[in-house]
């Protein structure tokens, strides 16, 4: 990962920038850079991936002044780059990210619909002395804006950049680009534009190559990478395809809790199917308590889901980065957006499905992808997400419903089959699927709930009631997390659009708690 910042106007000293900036240093420790602009700053903090010699540094600058900074990757741009090469353009650097410039001298905002990048972008365009900003179509890349005393817009990878510059903090919309004062969309990845009725062989033929091939762009790296493995079917799949593609063995990583971890197992029986080399990371009660309060920091939500998922995730990056030489990690997010949690069971009907699925796609950055990306970056290190890839997203989207549906008596029966042969052993590829924080160790959960009861007592909905405005807290739990949450990013609660819960209007689904161990349909997913 890298971090990056923007500011339109001149009025901010930059002093005051690089004190805000210096809250994303984790994001890129490798260097940093300010670039004073006729109108306005951009800033970069790099963490060297790509073409990682000091050529590579940001920002990228142009002949005519223009500018950029960027966290991002581009994927096949080697091809790109010797396309513009013919044409006569001129690199110093092997990074990926120094094709921007010419692209946008050559096509303008439509090069945003062209890219196959997951990105977060601020351009100076030195023709017209404005400023562009542009994210990815999933959000896979963060990027957040707010608009300083003076009217100016600031833009930053993180919120807490933007503390203190700003009134209100909110997140950049994916698949949209920011020009002449106006967001436009220029890409929506859960619209779906023609539903695909192939068959289910053909189908499941398509997830497969399309899935393979959104894993083999993400193995180009010039620096070491690692893979996160929980056991269950998505991040399996994930290390099943890179150790075929790589013809090696690949490292990989699971994490669990000391006393009941479910997962370390599967995670194991996957790593020796494909002959990993395996590491496994024990965490306590301890840990989960102690780290709290930081990792609701790092996060910057208080969404339930999305920080008791965190938990092992941020310690198990934290021990990769102090254990090893690893700098890029491969990880299983994105797959149940698409086709199905163990709620979307219940669905009602295909177009209920659809829905809560486009729902889905186009909320994940503010839940799953934050979570991968905070929790990875946190660490100096950057998250690869294969189930994103936005060919395999369009393609999952698009096809029928009723196909997606678990009509099937197994949840995500299309990836399964799709799969099916000799990537993993038949009893992971037909695993249950368990909620990761759930799998992690129950006790994790369990623990947090319990500190919660331990800080309120009877009248925690008074407390509550300070945060009417906006997702107000329903249990002690959420009000723990809403209270450390407003230590560090007071009045910005509106960032996040809501707590992450099953569809309550759907029957069987309206409940107290997002774990899907709430459901009746939960079933052997937690053994």
């Amino acid at each position: 990962m890298c971090a990056i910042m923007g500011y339109t106007g001149v009025d901010l000293p930059l002093t005051k920038l690089e004190e805000a900036f210096a809250a994303a240093k984790s994001r890129g420790p490798d260097d940093s850079r300010s670039l004073a602009l006729p109108s306005g700053r951009l800033l970069f903090h790099r963490l060297a991936i790509m073409g990682p010699e000091p050529a590579g540094m940001q920002p990228f600058t142009a002949p005519d002044g223009s500018a950029v900074v960027c966290n991002g990757e581009l994927y096949g741009f080697r091809a790109l780059k010797r396309e513009l090469e013919a044409a006569g353009c001129r690199f110093a650097s092997g990074s990926d990210c120094e094709l921007l410039l010419p692209l946008w001298r050559a096509r303008g905002p439509e090069m945003f619909r062209e890219l196959d990048a997951e990105f977060a972008l601020v351009l100076y365009d030195a023709p017209t002395d404005s400023f562009v900003a542009a994210r990815d179509p999933i959000g896979i890349r963060p990027l957040y804006y707010g608009y300083s005393a003076s009217g100016h817009i600031l833009f930053a990878s993180e919120p807490k950049c933007l503390l203190g510059l700003t009134d209100r903090i909110m997140p950049f919309p994916p698949g949209h680009y920011y020009r002449d004062g106006r967001f436009v969309c220029y890409r929506d990845m859960a619209r779906v534009e023609a539903v695909c009725r192939s068959g289910l062989d053909e189908v499941c033929a398509n997830i497969r190559e399309k899935l393979i091939a959104g894993v083999e762009k993400r193995l180009d790296a010039d620096v070491p990478v690692g893979f996160l493995l929980s056991g269950g079917l998505d991040s399996s799949l994930v290390c099943a395809i890179a150790t075929r593609l790589l013809d090696r063995p690949i490292d990989t990583y699971a994490v669990g809790m000391s006393t009941d971890a479910i997962d370390l197992k599967y995670a194991r029986q996957a790593a020796d199917y494909i002959g990993s080399r395996h590491h496994e990371i024990y965490i306590t009660e301890q840990d989960v308590l102690e780290n709290l309060e930081e990792l609701i920091r790092v996060l910057g939500t208080y969404d339930i889901t999305t920080i008791r998922a965190s938990m092992g995730m941020y310690l198990l990056c934290r021990a990769i980065r102090r254990q090893s030489g690893i700098r890029v990690l491969l990880t299983g997010e994105i797959s149940d957006e698409l086709f199905g949690y163990k709620y979307t069971d219940f669905a009602p009907s295909p177009a209920a499905f659809q829905a809560e699925s486009e729902k889905r796609i186009r909320e994940i950055h503010m839940y799953d992808v934050l979570r991968a990306d905070r929790c990875i970056s946190a660490n100096s290190l950057e998250a690869r997400v294969p189930f994103g890839d936005l060919d395999f997203v369009q393609y999952v989207i698009s096809i029928d419903p009723a196909k997606k549906m678990n009509v099937y008596g197994k949840g995500k029966y299309l990836l399964r089959r799709a799969f099916a042969g000799d990537y993993l052993p038949e009893s992971l590829l037909q695993r249950e699927k368990a909620a990761f924080s759930d799998a992690v160790g129950h006790s994790l959960a369990d623990s947090l709930k319990a500190c919660a009861e331990r800080i309120y007592g009877d009248s925690w909905r008074s407390q509550a009631e300070r945060y009417a405005g906006h997702a107000k807290p329903f249990t002690k739990e959420s009000l723990l997390y809403r209270e450390i949450f407003e230590k560090y990013y007071p009045g910005q609660a509106e960032m996040v659009a809501d707590f992450w819960m099953p569809n309550r209007e759907w029957e069987g689904c309206d409940v107290d708690d997002p774990s899907a161990r709430v459901l009746s349909n939960y079933g052997a997913s937690g053994v």
